[in-house]
Formats: C-alpha cells, sequence, structure tokens
C-alpha cells in the first residue's frame, strides 16, 4: 500500500507531510515524558523487525495479487500508539530514502496511512475495546482481526482519497475504490492474524515486554531503575526480536511472493494494463538479504539516534 510520487500532487503530498510532522512532534513530546530507558531499544528491534517482515509479501489466493504485513497494529499492542507512530514513520523514511520504496512527495501520505489508521483509529476503537487487557486470548485474537481489517480499509480508504484528491491520474474514484477495498479485506484478515500471533507469543514467552496501556503512562509513568531481573529478561526479548528481524531479512525474504502488491493489482484492474511477476520464486539472492539486513539496521540506527537526541534534550531542558 505505499504510494508512489506519480499518484500525489504537490498539494496532497505537501498537506500530508505537514500533517504527519505534527503527529510525529506530538507522538516525540509524549514518548519524552516516559523517561523509560527501556522504550528506545524497544522500538528501535521493533522497528527494524517490522522493517523485514514487510519485505515478506504473501499470496492471495485466485486474485493473482500479494499483501504485506502492515506492522502498525503489532507495534501499537507492543509500544503504545506514540511510540508505535514513530516507528512506522522511521520505517517507512528509510524504504523511501534508501531503497525508493514509496516516493519521497508520498511519504507523508504513506506514514499517515500506514501509521495513522492503525496506531490512532484501530488501535485505540476497535483492539483496546474488544480486547481489553487480554493479550493472549480468543478475545484478544477477535480483537486484532476486527481491528487489522478496519485499520487496513482505512488506510486504503485513504489511498483512494487522496488519489482522487490529487487528480493527477486517470483512476475513477468509484472503480477505484471498488477493487481497493476487497484485496485489502483479505491483507487485512492476515494483518489481524499476524497480530494475534506475535502478540500472543510475546505475551505468553516474554510478557515483560508488553507496554500494557503505555498510552496512558506516557504522560505519567515515574523515572526509575530497572531491577536486574527485568534488564536481563527486557535483555533476552530484545535479542530475540532481533534474531527474527534478521532471520526475516536474511532469508525468509528470499520466498516473498512476486505477484503485484494490492495498490499495483488494483491499479492495473482499473486501468486495463497487466502487471508482470518480479523475477523468479524463490529468489535465493545475496542483494535481497543485504538489503533486508541493511534496511533493519538503518531503521535501528535511526530510532537509536532520535532516542539519543530525546535523551540529551530532556537532560538540557531539565538542567
Amino acid at each position: 500500500m505505499h504510494m508512489a510520487d506519480a499518484l500525489i500532487s504537490p498539494a496532497v503530498g505537501g498537506t500530508l507531510w505537514v500533517v504527519t510532522a505534527g503527529l510525529m512532534a506530538w507522538c516525540a513530546r509524549k514518548v519524552k515524558q516516559t523517561r523509560d530507558d527501556r522504550l528506545i531499544p524497544m522500538m528501535g528491534v521493533l522497528g527494524a523487525f517490522i522493517f523485514t517482515a514487510q519485505m515478506l509479501n504473501f499470496s492471495i489466493p485466485v486474485t493473482g495479487s500479494s499483501g504485506h504485513l502492515g506492522g502498525g497494529l503489532i507495534l501499537a499492542v507492543l509500544l503504545g500508539p506514540y511510540a508505535a507512530f514513530l516507528v512506522m514513520a522511521s520505517v517507512l523514511t528509510v524504504q523511501a530514502l534508501f531503497f525508493a520504496d514509496g516516493g519521497l512527495l508520498a511519504l507523508g501520505c504513506n506514514i499517515f496511512n500506514l501509521g495513522f489508521f492503525p496506531v490512532f483509529m484501530a488501535y485505540p476503537l476497535i483492539y483496546k475495546f474488544i480486547a481489553g487487557k487480554e493479550r493472549a486470548s480468543t478475545r484478544a485474537t477477535v480483537a486484532a482481526l476486527a481491528a487489522g481489517i478496519i485499520g487496513l480499509q482505512l488506510g486504503a480508504l485513504g489511498v483512494v482519497l487522496e488519489t482522487g484528491m490529487s487528480g493527477i491520474s486517470e483512476l475513477p474514484f468509484k472503480a477505484f475504490v471498488l477493487v481497493m477495498q476487497p484485496i485489502h479485506l483479505a491483507i487485512g484478515i492476515v494483518e489481524g492474524l499476524a497480530t494475534a500471533a506475535v502478540v500472543a507469543f510475546v505475551a505468553r514467552a516474554r510478557p515483560e515486554v508488553l507496554q500494557v496501556d503505555a498510552d496512558l503512562r506516557a504522560a505519567s509513568a515515574p523515572a526509575g531503575g530497572m531491577k536486574c531481573t527485568d534488564r536481563a529478561r527486557r535483555s533476552r526479548s530484545t535479542m530475540g526480536l532481533l534474531i527474527a528481524a534478521t532471520i526475516l531479512g536474511g532469508m525468509a525474504s528470499w520466498f516473498a511472493s512476486t505477484r503485484p502488491d494490492g495498490l499495483e493489482w488494483s491499479i492495473a484492474k482499473v486501468t486495463g494494463k497487466a502487471v508482470a511477476e518480479s523475477g523468479s520464486w524463490p529468489e535465493v539472492s545475496a542483494s535481497t538479504s543485504s538489503a533486508g539486513l541493511l534496511g533493519g539496521l538503518l531503521t535501528l540506527g535511526l530510532i537509536i539516534l532520535f532516542g539519543f537526541a530525546l535523551k540529551r534534550y530532556r537532560k538540557g531542558v531539565l538542567s
């Protein structure tokens, strides 16, 4: 669902840049108030994990299309919405700047569609409402499934609206929305199931990773150190996620579907132009592995750099 610059006018792209910049500043202020030194490393590692997970496109049966994990809902459940939005913005920025996945003009739109809707709409209004404090139950699975679907439907609708308002493509609104919404319904189901599986695994194996009600604690968490046992558990959890990101980027990316993604497929359906599959499957390639590992590392580094700047700023204000 990464939009290209060809779909977006400067007016729409610039407006969404301003909106997402404002959201990022607000989220940074909220994260700064946590005074929790555990948060930034977890943000970095989860950013690397989501970057590499997004490389693993899965085929959608019958359609000839494919989709990939968005990851915004996973981030919101594990980190809270403020940190999750910043992580998603970092992932998409690295993709746009270093891998030409989504354009620079469309970056604000992509951050809004893939970040705002799952993090600030689907998570608090759907997931939390249904799941409550449950993290590994049937109720939590239903919540993740519903939130995953709603988040992707809103994001897909955002793509259609932004394209329509730009007025520089030949995609009629009605035809475009009628193909975008159903294909992203299928992708949303996978998003929800993947979210439920990841969160349930973390809840059972490393419950200390979960930032329960992190969005509420962001403005009120007291400063304080961690116990040695908590620090050791958190380190093991961080290392586990880092290993998972390395496996996804280094090897699992070879098995990504070569079919066009949901947005490309939808455009092809509306315009009547066929989109060929890219490459062979599986694509055992050193360049693919290098891109996955480098992208994950860049995302991790960008978030850690942000955390360092935030910490320096906080110390400067307090002093």
